[in-house]
C-alpha cells in the first residue's frame, strides 16, 4: 500500500489513513516526507510547515477538511497515479 506523509498534528487524520490500508509516516521536515507519494499538511502553504515537494508528489492541505475527506481525496489522488 502508499505510504503517506501526515503531519504529526493531524492524528484524526493518521488515523483514518490507517484505517483505509495506508503506512503512515509523521512527517515534521522534508526528509521525513521524501519517499512518500502523497504528504498532508495543516496548512496551506507546503514551505511553511518545512516540506517542498519532490518530483511529482501530491500535497493535500488539511485546513477546512474532515479525516474522511482527506482521506476521499488520498484515494482519488493515488487512483490517478
Amino acid at each position: 500500500m502508499a505510504k503517506i506523509g501526515v503531519q504529526s498534528n493531524l492524528s484524526d487524520v493518521q488515523q483514518e489513513l490507517q484505517s483505509k490500508g495506508y503506512e503512515v509516516v509523521q512527517i515534521e521536515n522534508e526528509q521525513d516526507g521524501q519517499d512518500c507519494e502523497c504528504c498532508i499538511v495543516s496548512g496551506r502553504n507546503a514551505d511553511v510547515a518545512g516540506i517542498s515537494v519532490p518530483g511529482q508528489m501530491s500535497i493535500i492541505h488539511a485546513e477546512g477538511l474532515s479525516a474522511e475527506e482527506i482521506g476521499q481525496r488520498v484515494d482519488e489522488i493515488l487512483t490517478q497515479h
